[in-house]
């Protein structure tokens, strides 16, 4: 991100920003395996067909989602797998941050029975 203007830095933060409401990130995750349509997202996400629509332009304008047209239905894909990558990463940091606390937390615990006495 060196050397970006203020316009780019506008535009990162707002690529960034259509990946940070969980209703898309739950979207993006059904097209993990391929494209679907939005009968077929409505249904696996359990949200209505005019949410998950609004929700797609918002991932399509970003660059994140491409459509194809076939007949009265549009289907969805990633527009670049990359996407997909970078949500792996984050999951993956994620991951190893959790992982850890998790062992902090027991080395605290076991050092605080030892200090205590009990086992």
């Amino acid at each position: 991100m060196n050397n970006l203007d203020e316009n780019a830095l506008a535009l990162v933060a707002r690529y960034f920003g259509a990946l940070s409401v969980p209703m898309r990130l739950k979207i993006l995750n059904q097209l993990r395996d391929g494209e679907r349509n939005v009968s077929e997202i409505t249904a696996a996400t359990g949200c209505t067909q005019a949410n998950v629509s609004k929700h797609l332009a918002v991932l399509a304008h970003n660059g994140l989602v491409a459509k194809t047209q076939r007949g009265t239905s549009a289907y969805y894909r990633f527009a670049d797998e990359s996407v997909y990558r970078l949500c792996e990463l984050v999951c993956e940091q994620l991951d190893r941050r959790f992982t850890e606390e998790a062992a902090r937390r027991r080395a605290f615990a076991d050092a605080a029975r030892v200090a205590t006495g009990r086992r």
